[in-house]
């Protein structure tokens, strides 16, 4: 087992007003699973995964990473924000680099492991390029990469590619889903789109809007690479939509 999630209970205090975003939230998630977590805004899908990272407290449960609990954000657990995060006035190389030398690793290795994730990301002759040369799809492959640079434990994600157009989503869904094969990392990724979900995932959690309850917890046994087209994918699809409206109704 890799990561716990036991009983998680958050508040947010709004104008005096108490919220509870997430009630006695409970999850179990094993090595090297690919995990979404799929629900409507307000469904509390970002505030667990950054208590998982670390950025925020619970008022109750704990998260176990190893058997051990989770109380800050830590080099075992690396977070892909939607916007990229990227230093502007850093280039790819830097910008990749950046743990590596927060870490203090020697440059031989620094160098090493910067050939391995460019080529795995397909930017190798990009090193010299800044974020503003860069496309949206490519920026959330550096940052992608730089979150795999540290080799951490789990890979979180938080809606990494909401901000880009259909086709280059699904171009970026396959790219994500090649990187994350090669590494094999266990990772969480919030969305809000079925199909993403349907693609990327081993496994789809559906979270209401009545304090993040979960409504499904539904494993996707389909083959890598997966074809959209497929009966059995479009049953996935089916599914989840499905119970994506009876968040809706909650």
């Amino acid at each position: 087992m890799k990561l716990k999630i036991e009983n998680i209970n958050k508040t947010f205090l709004n104008d005096k007003t108490e919220n509870k975003v997430l009630e006695n939230i409970n999850l179990e998630i094993n090595n090297g699973e690919f995990v979404s977590l799929l629900g409507p805004s307000g469904c509390g899908k970002t505030t667990l995964l950054t208590i998982i990272g670390g950025f925020q407290k619970s008022e109750e449960g704990k998260v176990l990473l190893n058997d051990k609990i989770v109380t800050k954000p830590g080099i075992d657990r690396a977070f892909v924000f939607q916007n990229y995060a990227l230093f502007p006035w850093k280039n790819v190389k830097e910008n990749v680099m950046f743990p590596l030398k927060q870490q203090k690793v020697p440059k031989i290795e620094r160098e090493k492991k910067l050939a391995e994730l460019l080529e795995i990301a397909d930017l190798k002759g990009k090193e010299k390029m800044y974020p503003h040369q860069l496309s949206g799809g490519m920026k959330q492959r550096v940052a992608v990469i730089r979150a795999l640079a540290c080799n951490p434990e789990v890979l979180l994600m938080d809606e990494p590619l909401g901000a880009v157009d259909f086709k280059m989503r699904q171009n970026l869904q396959e790219q994500l889903e090649n990187i994350w094969t090669k590494n094999k990392i266990t990772a969480i990724m919030v969305t809000h789109d079925v199909d993403e979900a349907v693609y990327m995932s081993d496994r789809v959690i559906v979270m209401s809007r009545d304090k993040g309850r979960i409504l499904e917890d539904l494993k996707i046994n389909l083959d890598r690479p997966r074809n959209r087209h497929c009966e059995e994918y479009l049953d996935y699809k089916d599914t989840l939509t499905k119970t994506l409206e009876r968040c809706y109704d909650i």
